[in-house]
């Protein structure tokens, strides 16, 4: 099959790898038929993810197939159309029973950062009875490739970490798509602002077009004075930090208000300074959480309501042989105006 790989920072190729099949009697392998590319897999080329070792094939992401199931799967059989979630869970373990799928001591976040992942062919999905769900008939398929990990990642480690309440001021710092997926499901609680803060003009519109109140352009490094400007000196009560940048998690510190939540929801490779000599007396809370996935049935409900619409995101399209072209695109977004590409196996 047809395989992306990294090959160690900087360096990436299509190869040719065999079909994997089940190691495990709670194993299912799962013909690939959309994934896509997160700004986690930008973050492993760069070296960012030490768990992630070359020769791993990367991808978290995607809808497919059920090709094979081992004899311990119940709730999946061969045919089955599914939603791969980016967290494999085995439902038991004591970080299960609490919800925390992504500390899962024989799962979390393992496909294309520890094992195989999505964008292949085939992928083997450990858990298979906990860690895909079934796609309800007449669904969206592309639509729900945004609920494998942006959507449930922005709603649980921005949203609701970020406990935005009815009439609160929400800051979002970073219009990519997992921010944008903040910015939709932030909307279930009625903020009265919600403000988007970006570089780029172009996410910016999108950002109003999904529904920003108030967008900021931070080029110019007076965002947070530009934020403090539209709230009558108070600043955000929810600060998201979506972009995993040491400035991005700073401005948060800079505009969220006295009493706020600083969610960060980016992943960082280096260091951030936490400015404790200037915070230590404004009651704040800073949060941090890679996504449990536990909300996927939930929004999965209001995808197919049509409460929110996260084919929105998509803004390109690939087959598996052009995934190079694929990174290119999403990975220079600012010229290619790329949210989320879809790759077709």
């Amino acid at each position: 099959m047809k395989a992306f790989v990294y090959k160690g920072p900087g360096k990436k190729a299509l190869e040719d790898r065999p079909v994997p099949d089940v190691k495990a009697p709670t194993d299912a392998t799962v013909k690939i038929i959309k994934t896509t590319i997160c700004g986690t897999d930008l973050h492993i080329l760069k070296g960012d993810v030490p768990t992630c070792t070359p020769g791993r094939i990367l991808g978290h992401e995607g809808v497919g197939i059920v090709e094979k199931t081992g004899p311990g799967v119940t709730a999946f059989h061969q045919g089955d159309h599914v939603l791969i979630s980016c967290i494999s869970a085995c439902g038991k373990c004591e970080y299960c029973r609490r919800g925390m799928y992504s500390h899962c001591t024989t799962g979390g976040w393992i496909l294309g950062n520890t094992i195989d992942g999505t964008q292949a062919e085939y992928v083997r999905i450990p858990h298979a009875d906990t860690s895909l769900y079934p796609i309800p008939p007449g669904a969206d398929e592309e639509a729900l490739v945004m609920l494998s990990d942006i959507l449930p990642t922005g709603f649980e480690c921005g949203v609701l970490n970020g406990r935005v309440e009815p009439g609160a001021t929400v800051a979002i710092v970073g219009a990519g798509p997992i921010g944008l997926a903040a910015l939709l499901t932030a909307q279930f609680y009625s903020p009265a602002e919600i403000i988007m803060i970006d570089l780029d003009d172009n996410r910016l519109e999108v950002a109003r077009r999904f529904g920003a109140t108030q967008t900021v352009n931070s080029k110019d490094g007076k965002a947070a004075e530009k934020v403090k400007a539209l709230t009558a000196g108070r600043g955000a009560d929810t600060a998201i930090e979506a972009v995993g940048l040491p400035a991005t998690f700073l401005l948060c510190e800079d505009l969220v208000a006295p009493g706020g939540i600083i969610a960060n929801v980016g992943v960082h490779g280096t260091k951030v300074d936490l400015h404790l000599e200037r915070l230590w007396s404004e009651n704040i809370a800073i949060t941090t959480r890679l996504v449990d996935t536990v909300t996927t049935p939930m929004l999965l409900k209001t995808v197919q309501s049509k409460k929110i619409d996260p084919k929105l995101l998509i803004t390109h399209r690939f087959k598996l042989d052009k995934i190079l072209d694929a990174y290119e695109t999403f990975g220079h977004a600012a010229s290619t105006g790329a949210l989320k590409v879809i790759i077709e196996a």
